[in-house]
């Protein structure tokens, strides 16, 4: 299940793709799909890389592909040199990260000049909801510690130096199912309704029936689960005079 459009990062042969908080490895697993691409796939949690090192042969490319690795890595503090990456991917990993703004800086120096930065977060409205309805939601461990407004992030991100590329949005179908599983929180064994909802997204992911296809894509720009931002870093930097830049 991918929320961020490979095709917007433009990546080529011989360029080196960052997923910074990769979980299980899905970009990460995605990018390397691409001819002579190389996916670097970071992560705090150990399970998690696990997990995602064992998928790597259920996604040998039918193409020549490109080249794949994972490591244990920090995004506030990425073991990488500078001006060393051509793409930072940072899927719905913000909203969990106290110095969120750290992350920003930190791709912004690894990233050569000219290099695309991604960043997901959950829309602020779905998010509101599911934050109402479910204390656990937002204060088990790991959980979500903010809600994003996606205009302002976007500022935030381009006072760092970044300059905005294009938005988008995904997972409509996502949503409705969150807000179950944060109403029945505390309910074992799970509603049958739930469960059903659970069984109907794993179906669309597999199957991608053109109706709920439809739906999906319809509904997105309303209620896409995930905002999808895209930047650039600029290939000279501004120059400052005082307050007022050149």
């Amino acid at each position: 299940m991918l929320t961020v459009d490979l095709d917007q990062l433009g990546l080529s042969p011989g360029q080196v793709c960052l997923d910074v908080g990769c979980g299980e490895g899905r970009h990460t697993l995605a990018t390397y799909l691409l001819e002579g691409v190389f996916a670097l796939g970071l992560d705090l949690s150990a399970e998690d890389l696990a997990t995602a090192r064992g998928r790597i042969t259920d996604m040998q490319p039918h193409s020549p592909g490109g080249q794949i690795g994972f490591a244990t890595g920090d995004a506030t503090a990425l073991p990488l040199a500078d001006e060393t990456v051509d793409v930072v991917i940072a899927s719905e990993i913000l909203e969990h990260i106290p110095n969120y703004l750290t992350v920003l800086e930190e791709a912004l120096r690894v990233l050569k000049p000219g290099g695309r930065l991604c960043v997901s977060v959950p829309r602020q409205w779905p998010e509101w909801i599911c934050w109402q309805l479910s204390e656990q939601y937002r204060t088990t461990p790991g959980g979500h510690i903010r809600i994003f407004d996606a205009t302002h992030l976007r500022r935030e991100i381009q006072q760092q130096g970044f300059e905005f590329g294009g938005r988008g949005s995904a997972h409509a179908l996502h949503v409705p199912y969150w807000w179950l599983k944060c109403l029945f929180w505390r309910r074992e064994p799970e509603p049958s309704l739930l469960r059903w909802y659970h069984k109907l997204l794993v179906w669309d992911l597999m199957a991608q029936p053109w109706l709920t296809r439809a739906i999906d894509s319809l509904l997105n720009p309303i209620m896409g689960k995930s905002i999808i931002l895209y930047f650039t870093k600029p290939r000279t930097a501004k120059a400052t005079v005082g307050d007022h830049a050149l």
